[in-house]
């Protein structure tokens, strides 16, 4: 059942940042200007960990959406499910150790000085 809700959640979270994505994408057409100050208040660490939300939603919602396929098409994958779920839990923390450094990495020296 949670992965059942943390799919859902994940997936509303990238609707919504689609959204804005579109959003400020579109203001190129209207200003130079006004683009390139919306693009440059998102240079802040706040944003930069939200980045990595971004990401940890986007990997998780596509390895637990392979999950969901594979058990409604495959014979054997409602009896393997929960299996597989920790499978997905696995490869998501795997995957989300190996990008934390590189995408926070700006905000990190930024916010400690190192």
């Amino acid at each position: 059942m949670w992965s059942w809700v943390a799919h859902r959640i994940t997936g509303v979270l990238i609707f919504f940042f689609l959204f804005a994505h579109v959003l400020d994408a579109s203001l190129l057409r209207v200003s130079q200007s006004d683009y390139n100050a919306v693009i440059n208040s998102y240079k802040n660490p706040i944003v930069n960990f939200l980045e990595l939300g971004l990401t940890a939603a986007i990997v998780f919602h596509a390895f637990n959406g392979l999950r969901i396929i594979a058990v409604d098409f495959w014979s054997k994958g409602p009896r393997l499910q929960k299996k597989l779920l920790w499978v997905v839990v696995g490869t998501w923390f795997v995957l989300m150790a190996g990008v934390f450094y590189p995408i926070v990495a700006h905000s990190l020296h930024k916010i400690f000085g190192y």
